[in-house]
């Protein structure tokens, strides 16, 4: 269902038809709102004439630099309106936006660098010195944010002669695997719009966009979620709050403060703004719509939620490889106490959801397998890595590596993982690039790494030490071992020395019997 500017649905609900891709949405509302806030950061504001303005800008200087269509264009930053100007920027020259996790380290940043061919990095000076620590060259044209404005205005008249189509990739979202290196997930316009078009397509409300709506992005820029819920709000032509860095009390008060209508969030950032001193449901009383993701939530949790926040709440489920949500449980299931409160979700309109056993086949509602979601949003492929992308794009099908069932009413529910992936506070953390780093120091001979229920941040990091006979390294040795080599969210909250790893017959680690003594007691093996 499309609907013009003039002719909006009667909830109110922004549906711009024009835009197909990023490369068009900003021209779209330079012209039909020029004098609306798109981006708002730290008391800076740029107007939709502006984002288009400078993004236009932007484009002109990466086709300048010699970058061409498919040419992969790295920023290392914070969010900020620059963010979203080299977004578009990226959209309109037909380069590939290769967003950074600015709490990685050098090596693993090196590693994506290396990886996506990045030919220019924007680099918030703030981060320099990690590019300085890399091992490696970095890109051949470096751009600090601190220079951009000058880099924009040395080419305002060059053209980028360039048409985005919905199937033109367009960013490329590192995400951890079994392998422990990150893999490359090529995203198309079309996994921008492909969601709001189901939605759209049947009158759903579950996710919507209205008009004078502001929308917090709490969800960094380099995580597919973040990404997603600023460009949905960009091309509904709303306003959106971009914070730097989420810290619960800012946020708590820019909703206050700026009168903030939708948020989209993962569980431990409402469980922080929950707990901050002064909190009451005034705070957030302008708040119509809570987007909520990332890594399941605890019933008590969002039954909290529910009541302080008081307003509608829709969970998503989905993957970067699925161009983040596939599944939706919509406001009208979220009721305390109901059937529906431990469900994922239900497929969009156009989004399909299956179940499948160890060979493939399809399992009935109720049997627990591997989910599988079709989604017109999914990825096209892992970069450079063809037989990953088979292994896990089969048939257009995203096989999750999530176990779980659907119900006969559809809905999904999430029962466990297949893939070894720990989620601390909505990150994905892959146990063997842990356990590869940490068996490179001299005192452990053998290193297992499994996640454990925390009610802060979802799950932690646990990791099992068989040390070296000859020396027995300390928690405080392996912690100052690990800090320069992996991000802080990666490292071990614990660590418990062991005699020896748990294998099966054939020398496989049983992660599942470390694993599963910390989640007896749980009804879910995910939190």
């Amino acid at each position: 269902m499309e609907t013009s500017a003039a002719t909006q649905p009667a909830n109110g609900t922004v549906h711009p038809p024009e835009p197909r891709t990023l490369a068009q949405t900003t021209a779209f509302h330079a012209e039909h709102r020029p004098d609306t806030p798109a981006v708002i950061c730290e008391g800076r504001t740029l107007t939709y004439a502006d984002l288009h303005r400078e993004s236009d800008r932007v484009a002109h200087a990466l086709r300048a630099a010699g970058l061409v269509p498919g040419d992969r264009v790295a920023y290392l930053g914070k969010e900020s309106e620059h963010y979203y100007e080299i977004l578009f920027g990226c959209a309109k020259s037909g380069t590939v936006l290769v967003p950074v996790n600015w709490r990685l380290t050098a090596p693993e940043v090196s590693h994506i660098l290396g990886d996506s061919g990045t030919r220019l990095l924007f680099l918030e000076d703030e981060f320099a010195p990690i590019v300085e620590g890399m091992a490696t060259a970095p890109p051949e044209t470096v751009v600090r944010l601190s220079d951009i404005e000058a880099r924009k205005a040395e080419h305002t008249s060059v053209q980028t002669e360039f048409e985005a189509t919905p199937d033109t990739p367009f960013a490329q979202l590192y995400t951890s695997g079994t392998t422990g290196l990150p893999k490359g997930v090529v995203l198309a316009h079309r996994s921008f719009f492909a969601i709001r078009d189901a939605l759209a397509s049947e009158g759903l409300d579950w996710i919507d966009w209205r008009p004078g709506d502001i929308a917090l992005v709490g969800i960094p820029g380099f995580h597919i979620g973040g990404l997603w819920w600023a460009t949905q709000n960009f091309n509904a032509g709303t306003t959106v709050v971009a914070m730097r860095a989420f810290a619960a009390r800012r946020a708590v008060d820019l909703i206050r403060d700026l009168g903030i209508t939708t948020a989209c969030v993962v569980p431990a950032m409402l469980r922080m703004m929950l707990t901050e001193p002064g909190i009451t449901a005034k705070d957030f009383a302008t708040l119509r719509k809570t987007v909520y993701g990332g890594s399941p939530i605890s019933e008590a949790l969002l039954e909290e939620s529910l009541a302080v926040l008081d307003c509608e709440f829709a969970q998503i489920y989905g993957l970067t490889e699925t161009g983040n949500t596939a599944v939706c449980l919509p406001p009208a299931a979220h009721v305390p106490g109901g059937s529906l409160m431990q469900a994922a979700g239900h497929p969009y309109p156009g989004v399909r959801a299956k179940v499948i056993d160890g060979e493939g086949r399809e399992l009935p509602p109720g049997a627990v397998g591997e989910v599988c979601l079709h989604t017109p949003a999914r990825m096209i492929e892992y970069w450079g890595l063809p037989d990953k992308t088979a292994e896990t794009l089969v048939d257009g099908w995203i096989h999750t590596g999530d176990a779980g069932y659907v119900d006969v009413d559809g809905y999904v529910f999430i029962r466990d993982r297949i893939k070894d992936a720990i989620l601390v506070a909505g990150e994905n953390v892959y146990p063997a690039e842990i356990e590869n780093v940490l068996e490179g120091h001299p005192g452990v001979a053998e290193a297992v790494v499994v996640g454990a229920p925390d009610e802060r941040w979802g799950e932690y990091v646990h990791a099992f030490i068989v040390p070296d006979p000859e020396q027995q390294p300390t928690p405080r040795d392996l912690h100052t071992y690990l800090v320069p080599q992996l991000a802080s969210f990666k490292l071990p909250a614990r660590y418990e020395f062991i005699d020896h790893v748990p294998r099966n017959p054939s020398g496989k680690i049983l992660r599942r019997e470390l694993r599963d003594r910390f989640w007896n007691d749980s009804a879910r093996k995910v939190n």
